[in-house]
């Protein structure tokens, strides 16, 4: 969902040539990677133990592996 809405968000810029746009994804990706790594990963962490560790080590946190 996440890299959805950043191509959505860097879509519009591309298309209205705006660099508010290209900056707001800026910042709409870093509040997402801080949310995941804060947030998210650590609940996820608590909630699933050791196969969660495990489960990281395999799949890379934001871009899949080719």
């Amino acid at each position: 969902m996440y890299i959805g809405v950043l191509c959505v968000v860097l879509g519009e810029a591309a298309v209205f040539h705006t660099w508010r746009l290209l900056a707001y994804a800026f910042f709409l990706a870093l509040a997402f990677h801080l949310f995941v790594v804060f947030y998210e990963e650590p609940a996820l962490k608590k909630k699933f133990g050791g196969s969660y560790d495990q489960y990281r080590e395999a799949v890379p946190r934001w871009l899949p592996k080719f």
